[in-house]
């Protein structure tokens, strides 16, 4: 008894238009700062015509990637609400897989941009056993004064009334042909601009570890502390976050190199320290389990895995033999791939833009 389990960041999956760069120019997009902008609601227009006709491209790539993916339960992340996911099944997912995922799941979470984490599901697997939710639990109104995590790191200096979670941790009871699979669905704190001397990954580093702790806390609250080995649970999303990169150096005339590092300390060092969860990723060759490539210029790239289904020790065992598989087709022309990683784009896909997103696909087959 088999089923495809994926997930995947979309990227912006909103029903409306951000305004804020006629006054913020960090917030302006490049094209518009190309023309003499007169006044506001000029700006407006524009910023709507430049935002559609971006946006068509874009989801027929996001289309093709979950079609592709060819999952039975599609994990995804930065969706406006069900009216957005409503609007591109029917105009664009179904254009490529039909009438598929006909369960749904989201609840608003935290997000200030109000991006949210979701689950969409098949009535059946592939093989033919009948995917059920049993139950589906939000833990956005968790604290840090909750779970003590206001304590564990006193100089990230967190209010301990604060929510923990920047989105959510969506939980999911399922019942894949009567056998019992949980869900947990995240999306952790973005990296962003650097400060205090430190780059944006380590400046916002303690509050994915909260976050990567709360979710562990859940899982054990939920199974027993010790007794979540044996349990059939995967953690799934965007983890914004990772214990290994591609560190690219060279140029186009003379050629790249691709270099892995290690790094010293992450986030998901909470699910690994004690193999509390597996990381099947680690089943690829250590160049080829990156979902996403980071670029600030020829100083500063490098590809990595930000995207991840975590295993249970006891589901990882089942599945000793099955091996994650990465979707890079939607990827722009600017990302640099090792050398025989070379997939066919899209069509239409761009040098950094039109793209189905800047995170891939990763869908893993498990035997449940």
């Amino acid at each position: 008894m088999s089923l495809r389990l994926a997930t995947f960041n979309i990227e912006n999956l909103l029903t409306r238009f951000d305004y804020t760069g006629f006054r913020n120019q960090v917030r302006q997009d490049r094209v518009l700062r190309l023309f003499d902008i007169r006044n506001e609601a000029e700006y407006q227009r524009l910023e709507e015509a430049r935002t559609i006709a971006l946006t068509d491209d874009a989801r027929q790539h996001s289309a093709l990637a979950i079609a592709d993916a060819d999952a039975d339960i599609l994990c995804l992340q930065e969706i406006d609400n069900m009216a957005a996911l409503q609007a591109f099944e029917y105009g664009y997912l179904f254009r490529m897989v039909g009438n598929g995922y006909r369960q749904k799941y989201l609840i608003e979470g935290n997000d200030s941009r109000g991006i949210d984490v979701c689950v969409l599901m098949r009535e059946e697997t592939r093989d033919g056993q009948r995917i059920e939710c049993v139950n589906v639990r939000s833990h956005a109104g968790v604290t840090y004064r909750d779970f003590d995590l206001h304590t564990a790191d006193p100089a990230a200096g967190f209010n301990p009334d604060d929510r923990v979670f920047k989105r959510d941790c969506l939980e999911l009871d399922l019942r894949i042909g009567g056998r019992p699979l949980t869900l947990y669905v995240v999306h952790f704190k973005s990296m962003g601009p650097g400060r205090d001397g430190m780059d944006g990954r380590q400046s916002t580093m303690p509050v994915r570890i909260a976050e990567a702790r709360a979710v562990r806390r859940i899982i054990e609250d939920r199974f027993g502390v010790g007794k979540t080995a044996d349990k059939a649970f995967a953690i799934c999303g965007d983890m914004n976050d990772y214990q290994e990169k591609l560190s690219i150096e060279g140029d186009r005339r003379s050629g790249y190199s691709f270099i892995p590092q290690k790094e010293p300390l992450s986030a998901l060092d909470t699910f690994t320290v004690d193999g509390f969860a597996v990381n099947p990723m680690l089943r690829r060759p250590v160049d080829d389990r990156w979902t996403l490539y980071h670029s600030r210029g020829p100083e500063e790239r490098h590809l990595c895995q930000l995207d991840y289904i975590w295993l249970s020790p006891s589901l990882a065992e089942r599945n000793a033999h099955r091996v994650p598989e990465i979707i890079r087709a939607g990827q722009p022309f600017r990302t640099l791939f090792p050398p025989g990683q070379e997939v066919e784009r899209y069509p239409r896909v761009g040098w950094d833009r039109p793209k189905a997103s800047d995170h891939c696909p990763v869908v893993m087959t498990l035997d449940v």
